[in-house]
């Protein structure tokens, strides 16, 4: 099992930066890849960006050049960085981690105002 708990949420103007923070407990060792989605209301969750084990990062194309996602190993936390964001990024967002399963935290709420 891997506990997720996401903090950094709120709400922001247009053109503002935030920052999402996820710890993560329990079976680490076990985690090959983290990385956050996103879900607006009335559309489907989406992938926004994902951090593997080794480094390697991957981006939705909306969110390339004003996201970067990071990970602290000793820390067991993964962030997301958020500058020039818009108000389509208005969202629930959600950390991931995948192991053997998938393993999703409770979600913090973004909203960017126009």
């Amino acid at each position: 099992q891997v506990q997720l708990v996401e903090s950094g949420g709120g709400l922001v103007q247009a053109g503002g930066s935030l920052r999402l923070s996820c710890v993560a407990s329990g079976r680490i060792f076990s985690i090959n890849a983290m990385g956050w989605y996103r879900q607006a209301p009335g559309k489907q969750r989406e992938l926004v960006a994902i951090i593997t084990s080794g480094g390697s990062t991957n981006y939705a194309d909306s969110v390339k050049a004003r996201f970067t996602i990071s990970r602290d190993n000793a820390l067991n936390t993964v962030y997301l960085q958020m500058n020039s964001l818009k108000p389509e990024d208005t969202a629930v967002y959600y950390c991931y981690a995948d192991t053997a399963s998938s393993y999703w935290g409770q979600g913090t709420q973004v909203t960017v105002s126009s």
